[in-house]
């Protein structure tokens, strides 16, 4: 850091990822700060410039260091952020202290959590608290990745698995094992740990009368109602099966209820069908509805509702990791609350690309000449519709 990039970060003004302090004298305020940053997106605390951008600077002591230096003790798991001292001239510096998101999140200072809300720092609720901290365990321990004792290779389907993993072959996404046993291509997937079938193993590939007993969240709720509520069943059905048996017989239904779309072509004299809804973009909502559901929920499953006015499409979960609504319509980092389970759909080609599954609904959407999708994600059932 030097001055030039200092006075750069001075104009451009506070921000969600800098904030300023005049002297080490609002240490603890900075260490909020920083503790808000840690549990965001990281950013910058520069001591020494004033709220509105004027840099000050300050005589910069051994004791300044380390009032600061026992401060930031204070926040817990331990955090170590650089520290730049920028002199200014006339024997004062400004100290821009820097930090990454934390791994360890939630951060506390002096037993509090802090987030970042804008420019401002606040604190956490214990919802958020316990949300964050939910989240930094789920990637070390979560429910597709622990084993099922009780599950055989003879209780998946081994031809699914053969091709699945053809297909990965054949776009690339996977190398050829050079043979077909099963415990060698789940292997191959990432689905077993010493010979051991994990769950999501099961939920891709298990054998519906062993889902239906062993794992009953892994259902499909299918109704076409007839008005706008669900006050009357036109059809209404269920299904247990592995994951790609529920998005085959998903599509199947849709197909069979959802309808179609008659334009005339210009000198054919005929008319073309094409469907309401884009293909691609419902196979999108189905995947990201097996993919990013959350299993644990022993009574969970997916459903799909077909109304005159609508379609919506439901699983068990809620959004996490920070990400909102809005966020899921822009550019966004893919972040499967199953990535065992994502990543097998993505190597046999259900899902395309990572972390275009909502952009890529509401473009085809839109390019049909329907509004873009709405989605629901604050209640313990998210959906799209």
């Amino acid at each position: 850091m030097n001055k030039d990039r200092l006075d750069e970060l001075a104009e451009s003004g506070e921000s969600e990822t800098l904030e300023f302090k005049r002297s080490t004298g609002q240490r603890r305020e900075a260490m909020r700060t920083l503790c808000a940053m840690l549990n965001n997106r990281g950013g910058r605390v520069v001591i020494g410039v004033e709220p509105g951008g004027r840099v000050v600077g300050q005589v910069v002591g051994r004791d300044s260091l380390e009032d600061l230096t026992n401060e930031l003790k204070q926040i817990e798991p331990p955090a170590f952020p650089s520290i730049d001292r920028v002199p200014i001239g006339k024997g004062l510096e400004v100290l821009v202290v820097t930090v990454t998101q934390g791994q360890g999140r939630p951060y506390t200072y002096k037993g509090k959590p802090y987030k970042r809300v804008g420019n401002t720092s606040l604190e956490m609720s214990r919802d958020e608290y316990n949300c964050m901290l939910f989240e930094r365990l789920h990637g070390e321990k979560r429910w597709e990745n622990q084993t099922l004792d009780d599950f055989r290779l003879q209780d998946l389907d081994r031809a699914e698995m053969t091709r699945t993993v053809t297909e990965a072959i054949r776009r690339g996404r996977a190398e050829d094992p050079g043979t077909r046993d099963p415990e060698t291509l789940l292997r191959g997937l990432g689905l077993l740990r010493a010979r051991r079938i994990l769950r999501a193993a099961a939920v891709l590939f298990g054998k519906s009368e062993r889902l239906e007993a062993e794992l009953p969240q892994c259902l499909l709720r299918v109704a076409r109602f007839r008005g706008t509520d669900k006050t009357e069943f036109i059809d209404n059905r269920q299904f247990h099966g592995n994951a790609f048996e529920l998005l085959v017989r998903a599509e199947r239904f849709m197909r069979e209820h959802l309808p179609v779309a008659g334009r005339v072509v210009p000198n054919l004299f005929e008319r073309v069908d094409d469907p309401l809804y884009p293909p691609v973009a419902l196979r999108e909502a189905l995947a990201n509805a097996i993919c990013h559901r959350d299993y644990s929920i022993g009574g969970g499953s997916i459903a799909i509702g077909i109304y005159d006015d609508r379609l919506e499409i439901t699983s068990s979960g809620t959004l996490h990791f920070g990400l909102t609504v809005d966020a899921l319509f822009e550019p966004h980092e893919s972040l499967p609350w199953n990535p065992l389970i994502a990543r097998v759909f993505f190597r046999c080609g259900v899902i395309e690309s990572w972390g275009r599954g909502t952009l890529k609904m509401a473009e085809l959407t839109q390019k049909a000449g329907l509004p873009r999708p709405q989605i629901e994600g604050s209640s313990p059932i998210s959906g799209v519709e």
